[in-house]
């Protein structure tokens, strides 16, 4: 067992943060375990809500995968806000964990897929005919979340049902049209980590199709995602620039984030979500990226002696 409260003398210490249904850390996050060890840095795997955990005694403690926050978001913004030398810092961990970012964004001028936000308590009249995306406002990994056509009667309950079920639980819901591109074009995720002077462009991959029919309510950390490597075209990348730009507090300061881009009906990027709390980095599939990912850490590191 670890001994958080054990200085390493002479090195930096790193926590990387998890939740207890992945103790060991995601099998992509552990890509990084190496190269920040050949860097001099001694790292560990964290979970967020253990209590016997010091965290004051890490010179940097990096969000990863603490996927089980969604339903006890205020406790997990809270947390955040105690934590030293956290990364992502916790006023965007408050900001990005509550998808209603997306219509500041909106405001700020980011092309966005188009979005009905549903307050607890709202009534909804579903649109009458259409495929359309339902989920929480406040989730992780694609949980809770459904695909439905609401020309046909059994979508329309089932849509209504998923709303209320979130609403019962005090949840906004979002509702968005379905981009049929993702099932050709699939979702372009571009991923940015931290250089000498900010972010600065990594690399991008495609995520195929997901979403096959209506949430019915199962419980799992996170659905499965088919992910390959791909070249990000200049439209993508000028999409994200506007995107990080409008970042509150500016994006500087960031380890890393990771833009979800989707061909719109006219065949432009939109974002569907910026992920700078806890996103998959997918450094797997670069060559060179799970250093990038280590020298990202080591430049949001204190000078250590």
């Amino acid at each position: 067992m670890t001994d958080h409260h054990q200085s390493t003398r002479g090195k930096p210490r790193v926590a990387l943060v998890t939740c207890a249904a992945l103790p060991d850390l995601d099998p992509d996050d552990r890509l990084v375990l190496d190269p920040l060890a050949a860097r001099g840095v001694d790292v560990e795997a964290a979970i967020w809500d253990d209590p016997t955990v010091d965290w004051s005694g890490y010179d940097l403690v990096v969000l990863r995968s603490p996927w089980d926050y969604a339903l006890r978001r205020d406790e997990f913004v809270a947390w955040a806000r105690t934590v030293p030398a956290l990364v992502n810092p916790a006023d965007v961990v408050a900001w990005n964990t509550d998808k209603r970012y997306l219509a500041e964004l909106s405001a700020a001028g980011v092309p966005t897929v188009p979005t009905v936000w549903i307050a607890p308590g709202e009534r909804w009249a579903p649109p009458p005919t259409g495929e359309h995306v339902l989920k929480p406002a406040v989730s992780a990994g694609s949980q809770d979340t459904g695909r439905y056509d609401l020309a046909d009667p059994e979508h329309r309950e089932l849509a209504s049902a998923h709303v209320r079920r979130l609403g019962d639980a005090g949840r906004v819901t979002m509702v968005q049209p379905y981009l049929d591109a993702v099932d050709t074009a699939g979702e372009t995720a571009l991923l940015y980590l931290a250089g000498p002077d900010g972010l600065v462009f990594s690399h991008a991959i495609r995520k195929g199709p997901m979403l096959t029919g209506p949430d019915r309510g199962e419980v799992a950390l996170y659905k499965e995602e088919r992910i390959d490597a791909r070249t990000a075209t200049a439209a993508q990348r000028a999409v994200a620039d506007t995107v990080l730009a409008a970042v509150p507090g500016g994006a500087d300061r960031l380890l890393y984030a990771r833009v979800d881009l989707i061909p719109g009906p006219d065949g432009a990027p939109v974002l569907v979500e910026l992920e700078l709390t806890e996103p998959s980095l997918f450094v797997g599939h670069a060559d060179g990226a799970p250093d990038r990912l280590a020298d990202a850490v080591l430049a949001h590191l204190p000078r250590h002696p």
